[in-house]
């Protein structure tokens, strides 16, 4: 009924494909059906107890308040000295704004820094909030093609015909939501190097899943020279340490860029929990054992998945590097991927996610996320395989 008074930028924004497919697949098992899922981006692991433990003490200790816009500071002192160590960035809590979720970073750089007109390069397929946010701030998504047939890395050439005078931004994901893709260091520095003339150019650097690169070593944008002030790092808690349900993120950015931010932040949702801001604290500072043990699960499993994968007729995949994501070519059975999931879903009780919803780059493909059990993992690929027998 509110369709005709809706404002004109509502219209931008898209739901993911994997909530809608859990949704529909909630839906199934309460009707009795057995469900293997493999469509969610959810760690299948429990948060770590000493993070836990520390949130409880936050509660008990009277963590229950507003907090600061930007976070506490020693949160993102915290955050700070994490970067320092693990992504080699020299960075100050200055530099640090907290979020409630790492997505509020993707939404807010692009209302703080891209006016209407303003073209955004971005991969493609990937993430979709990256298309609506781009869109809802007035900008021109321009989607740089990934491919299998370069294990969804850099495409150099492409890359270089994408950069425009409009060029105002452009969006990195490394390791990829949703191929598990990964920028080597080489492709990182060729993109600086077509960069380094075009101070205008801003970089948003997603690397929330930049604790889960399988081989070689994390390399940000930001730690190149020259290229600190104009880069935006995303980076949260939930993939790395299992945390999706406590809404914790933060983005690493110059002072100045992180003062403006600071006013949409407190113009939207205030601050952050100030109880997990404290179980953040923890679990950078504390054991990093469960992170290792999930990484190592997260290897094996990938290596049976796509191992299995490529053993089905008329199924290709290629080796994911990094995050719990295969990205499957399903093209040859003759299906749109839309149907291919809803008819997967329904006929063999498997949830994934279509290729298209990810951008229309991701046509003839699937996501399945490997956070699940190996188990269920193995019940998945032989219900596939016989699914795909009867196409």
């Amino acid at each position: 009924m509110f369709e005709n008074k809706l404002a004109e930028r509502m219209g931008f924004l898209h739901n993911e494909s994997a909530f809608a497919i859990l949704a529909k697949a909630k839906a199934l098992e309460a009707q009795g059906k057995h469900i293997v899922h493999l469509e969610i981006g959810q760690p299948d692991f429990k948060t770590p107890q000493n993070i836990i433990a520390a949130a409880c003490r936050a509660l008990n200790e009277g963590y229950t308040e507003y907090s600061p816009t930007p976070g506490y500071p020693e949160t993102r002192q915290a955050i700070a000295e994490y970067a320092a160590r693990h992504k080699r960035i020299k960075t100050a809590m200055e530099e640090v704004v907290v979020v409630p979720g790492a997505k509020p970073i993707i939404f807010f750089s692009t209302l703080m820094l891209i006016n209407p007109g303003d073209e955004v390069v971005y991969p493609n397929p990937s993430f979709p909030i990256y298309e609506s946010c781009i869109r809802f701030a007035g900008g021109v998504p321009i989607p740089l093609r990934l491919s299998a047939k370069n294990d969804f890395r850099l495409d150099l050439n492409e890359f270089k015909k994408l950069i425009t005078p409009k060029t105002k931004m452009i969006f990195i994901n490394s390791p990829s939501n949703p191929t598990g893709g990964v920028f080597t260091r080489s492709d990182i520095e060729a993109m600086a190097e077509i960069l380094k003339d075009r101070p205008d150019i801003f970089i948003l650097s997603d690397e929330i899943y930049d604790r889960l690169i399988f081989e070689g070593d994390v390399c940000s944008m930001a730690s190149l020279p020259g290229f600190k002030d104009r880069t935006i790092i995303l980076d949260g808690f939930s993939k790395t340490y299992a945390m999706t349900g406590w809404r914790l993120g933060y983005g690493i950015m110059h002072p100045e860029l992180a003062a403006q931010m600071e006013l949409l932040v407190v113009s939207s949702n205030s601050c952050t929990a100030s109880f997990t801001q404290i179980a953040g604290i923890e679990a950078l500072n504390g054991p990093q054992d469960a992170v290792d043990e999930m990484r190592a699960a997260f290897i094996e499993r990938r290596d049976y998945l796509v191992g299995a994968l490529n053993s089905i007729d008329g199924i290709t995949c290629c080796l994911p590097q990094g995050a719990f994501y295969v990205f499957p070519d399903i093209s040859s059975f003759g299906l749109p991927d839309k149907l291919f999931a809803e008819r997967l879903l329904d006929e063999a009780g498997v949830a994934a996610a279509w290729g298209s919803s990810f951008g229309a780059f991701g046509e003839g493909h699937m996501r399945l996320s490997y956070a699940n059990s190996l188990e269920n993992i193995k019940i998945a690929v032989d219900r596939i395989e016989k699914f795909t027998k009867g196409l």
